[in-house]
This record gives C-alpha cells, structure tokens and sequence, in this order.
C-alpha cells in the first residue's frame, strides 16, 4: 500500500509539474502573439504609408504626362502589356482599350499584335505627327 502511496504522490507530482509546464508554455505563447500583432500592426500601418505614397506619386506623373510624354508611355505600355489596353486608357480611348481586353480575351492573346504594331507605330512618329493624330485627331486605331 505504500508503494501505491508512493506511485500516486509521484503521479501527482508528476502532473503539476506538467500543468505548470503547460501554463508557463501557454504564458509564452501569449506573450509571443501579443508581440506578433503588435508588428503586424506596425507593418500594415508602414505598408499603408507607403501604398498611400506610391499612389499619389502615380496620380502625379500620370496627371503631367502631356505630349511626347504620353507617347512614350503609350508605346512602351503598348508593347509591354498592350494586350489589356493600357494604351488606350492612357490616350483617353476607353471604349478602345475595352474593345483590347475583350478582343485578347477572345482570341487568347493573338490580339495581342495589335497593340504591339501600334506601340511601335507610336515610337517611332515624330512629337508632333503623334499629337495631332493621336491627341488632337483622336485615331483610335492605328
């Protein structure tokens, strides 16, 4: 009977120990979240400034492009990525940039040579023959 005593007083002890090692692993882990959040906050509120920086940086450049800026963004937007009719919104062709898209979409991506051609096209006109054909004559397709 007392080893049974015995067995039981260890098994007891034995059984503190781990609810002790549980809490005080329970204890850390908290700690351990607490600090995860508390970084996490700090890192969306720095991804938030700097996405908030990076737009209106966009909005900037993108409201000053006139002239033989909007041709060399129109050209290399139409050769890098034509096929979703980036392009197009650039020049303020919105129902053509749609038409782009649609048009990529379903011949999966061969229309995608429009764009390139008119990339080209735009590069290699003079500032002036670009202005008026595309800005001021406003010739949606090549």
């Amino acid at each position: 009977m007392s080893d049974e005593k015995n067995l039981s007083d260890d098994l007891n002890d034995m059984l503190g120990d781990a609810k002790e090692g549980a809490k005080k692993a329970a204890d850390k882990a908290g700690e351990f979240a607490e600090e995860a959040k508390e970084k996490a906050k700090e890192t969306f509120e720095d991804v938030k400034e700097s996405a908030s920086d990076f737009a209106e940086g966009a909005k900037e450049t993108f409201e000053n492009v006139t002239g033989e800026n909007k041709k060399v963004l129109a050209g290399i937007l139409a050769i890098l990525i034509g096929s979703l009719g980036v392009h197009k919104f650039v020049l303020g062709y919105n129902k053509e940039g749609i038409i782009q898209i649609i048009a990529s979409v379903v011949t999966c991506g061969i229309a995608g040579i429009i764009p390139f051609i008119e990339g080209i096209i735009y590069l290699t006109k003079s500032d002036e023959e670009f202005y008026n054909t595309y800005q001021v004559g406003r010739k949606p397709w090549f």
